[in-house]
């Protein structure tokens, strides 16, 4: 996605990112914040690196596949899901 001002990078809106709703946010010189136009959202720079990294916590399997359950207590063996495969 593009972003709107050129200036600051302009970050995902955490809020709206956990349910799968892509937007950028926008940056207030005069509060130092970013906001939301969507949800409302606001908040420094590292309140919005740290709600984005939980996001990228909740998302970091997307892409594998489960191959083996295993036993109990056991970690799941998982590789990564190619496209096209059965």
């Amino acid at each position: 996605m593009a972003q709107s001002t050129k200036g600051k990078l302009n970050f995902r809106c955490p809020s709206c990112f956990m349910r799968d709703i892509d937007i950028d946010m926008f940056f207030d010189e005069d509060k130092k914040e970013y906001y939301c136009l969507r949800c409302g959202f606001h908040g420094t720079e590292t309140d919005v690196l740290r709600l984005n990294e939980q996001a990228k916590y909740r998302y970091k399997s997307m892409k594998m596949r489960v191959v083996d359950f295993g036993e109990d207590n056991q970690p799941l063996q998982m590789q990564p899901h190619k496209r096209g495969e059965q």
